[in-house]
């Protein structure tokens, strides 16, 4: 029997995202979407026709055992409540990122979570990506040597202040590029080299009017030397290269984004000929100064993530991602601030 899965919020998070990837996953199937904007509601029947539309969250809990997945894709501030009501209606959660908007609510829900003995699963897709999974396989077979330093950006040129949530100065919505793609940068570098010992950060708010952070330069120092450099802004006019990797055999280096959301933004899916394929003309370059060669990039899967959930819950493996995971990134935001702040290095 496919596992009915129902989906809170259908902005971009789970228009773009969340939909297509569990529509396109064997197994799964989208049974209830929950969102009160009309415009939205008309775009799930349009798009999921077999999906219920409901209103309010309230309603899928109405019958018990009706849902053997929630997803939560509102807005931050809503996570932990919705992912709360959901572990006691009896029911697993996938949990857009940032979980929480600080660890102490995280570990609150990990807690939750144990004592229900369901799993909160972080939707941290972008180990998907393809380019960081080619990262992720040199730097394991060895091709890089030792890695010394690892340089990740998330660079954007958004000049101007737009409204909504993610640009409010309230804490409890965890607004500003630093927990909206701070997990992200952070999760990767912490999937290579694990959990870092210190942290120093730099985080400004440049744009006229902005009330939360929009620059931001994060240094994590891991166990064993290795050192991330993470830059995530919405200001850069001139991005850098996505990835800059340094070894002491060799150096990988690649640009652009992955094209994954760009394909699920024009409504093609996992299930579409080529999805995830990036083009020879993106490849990054593999080798030493003159002796470099390009690198062919691994194809991108956000769909694995979704095909991971459903063997998850079917008993038949650990989750994908772990909500103490998530704990790490939040963690490691919180002493970035404190380093922004006081202008030092934090040990954690």
């Amino acid at each position: 029997m496919d596992l009915r899965v129902a989906l809170i919020g259908y902005g971009t998070g789970g228009s773009v995202f969340h939909a297509p990837l569990i529509a396109s996953v064997p197994g799964m199937r989208l049974a209830a979407v929950v969102t009160g904007n009309p415009e939205r509601q008309q775009a799930v029947r349009d798009r999921h026709p077999h999906a219920k539309v409901l209103a309010g969250a309230d309603r899928l809990w109405e019958v018990s055992g009706a849902y053997d997945l929630v997803v939560v894709a509102a807005p931050n501030r809503q996570h932990v409540p919705l992912a709360r009501t959901a572990l006691t209606s009896g029911v697993a959660v996938v949990l857009d990122k940032p979980v929480a908007a600080t660890a102490a609510d995280a570990r609150s829900l990990a807690a939750l979570s144990a004592v229900r003995g369901l799993p909160v699963i972080p939707f941290h897709n972008r180990r998907w990506d393809g380019d960081y999974r080619t990262v992720y396989r040199l730097a394991a077979s060895g091709a890089l040597g030792d890695v010394l330093r690892f340089e990740s950006r998330f660079e954007r040129w958004r000049p101007e202040v737009r409204a909504g949530w993610k640009e409010s100065g309230d804490p409890r919505d965890a607004g500003g590029v630093l927990h909206d793609l701070g997990p992200h940068l952070i999760d990767q570098a912490i999937t290579l080299f694990g959990r870092p010992v210190r942290v120093y950060a730099e985080i400004d708010a440049r744009r006229r009017g902005a009330a939360v952070p929009d620059d931001v330069f994060l240094a994590l120092t891991h166990r064993g030397g290795v050192r991330s450099h993470l830059w995530i802004s919405a200001t850069a006019a001139d991005p850098g290269p996505r990835f800059r990797v340094l070894g002491s055999r060799a150096s990988y280096t690649v640009g652009g984004m992955d094209g994954q959301e760009a394909a699920l933004r024009a409504g093609r899916t996992p299930l579409d000929p080529g999805y995830g394929v990036a083009p020879p003309s993106s490849y990054g370059r593999l080798g030493t100064p003159g002796e470099d060669r390009p690198e062919p990039t691994d194809p991108g899967a956000y769909q694995d993530f979704y095909a991971a959930v459903a063997r998850t819950l079917r008993g038949e493996a650990p989750p994908p991602v772990t909500i103490a995971d998530a704990i790490t990134g939040l963690e490691v935001i919180e002493a970035a601030l404190r380093s922004a702040r006081d202008n030092t290095t934090v040990e954690i």
